[in-house]
């Protein structure tokens, strides 16, 4: 099936950001995918609709390089995911300056720097567009252990500026919504103990990064959801279990 349609992604070269690239290649989409080093992963299938465009998102530059990419190679631009982040956990008080910078570099500046050229794209063409951005449950739903304050002021940033987005540009048929993970199976985890990771949902296991880029793919498709967050995380976003 071919859709037509091209959406970029960020954070692509593996795990949940290979998985949604792979899954978008599948429904047919043109697919530009974006990381520091995208060009040398295999985890993305080879097809003559990807674009792999290498950059830290965190530099405006890379932003305008993959949106370049997108509008020389397939002509339009219809949805964005940014998957792209980082995150650690420290003590609050045990987070600096530097750590705060870092973490706003990617998660918000990189997120405002895409969003902003990809919803010009999307106005000039007058065809609508979904963006559907990579979150955590940990924003609204924090876990006694897990000490990520200073993190989730950035993760919690992107849902603020996702429903406020949502709404200024509803009009225009633009959709903006966030899926929010709870444990997955990535490489980001490759260290930690699995069987306290299964414990952290009432649900009692790990997520797969194809079960969070199906999610993606629903609502980058859901015509009439905008403003929304999609959790899926087993559960663990309900409370005390």
């Amino acid at each position: 099936m071919q859709t037509g349609k091209t959406v970029l992604i960020t954070g692509a070269s593996q795990g949940i950001g290979a998985a949604i690239a792979n899954t978008f290649l599948d429904r047919g989409y043109n697919v530009v995918a974006t990381s520091r080093r995208v060009s040398q992963t295999n985890e993305i299938k080879a097809s003559e609709r990807l674009v792999r465009v290498d950059g830290d998102i965190a530099d405006p530059a890379t932003a305008e390089r993959v949106v370049d990419a997108a509008l020389a190679r397939f002509g339009t631009i219809d949805a964005l995911v940014n998957n792209a982040g980082i995150f650690f956990t420290k003590s609050f008080v045990d987070y600096t300056a530097e750590d705060y910078r870092q973490l706003a570099a990617t998660n918000l500046e990189g997120f405002i720097h895409l969003t902003q050229l990809a919803v010009r794209q999307m106005l000039k063409q007058k065809t609508s567009g979904s963006i559907v951005s990579i979150t955590t449950p940990l924003v609204d739903h924090p876990i006694a252990g897990i000490n990520a304050s200073v993190a989730m002021a950035t993760k919690g940033g992107i849902e603020a500026m996702s429903k406020n987005i949502a709404l200024e540009y509803a009009k225009e048929g633009i959709r903006v919504n966030t899926v929010a993970p709870g444990v997955v199976d990535t490489p980001l985890h490759k260290d930690n103990p699995k069987d306290f990771l299964k414990t952290l949902s009432p649900m009692e296991g790990i997520s797969s990064a194809q079960e969070i880029a199906d999610a993606v793919l629903f609502l980058t498709e859901a015509r009439r959801i905008t403003g929304e967050v999609l959790n899926v995380d087993g559960g663990a976003h309900l409370g005390k279990w």
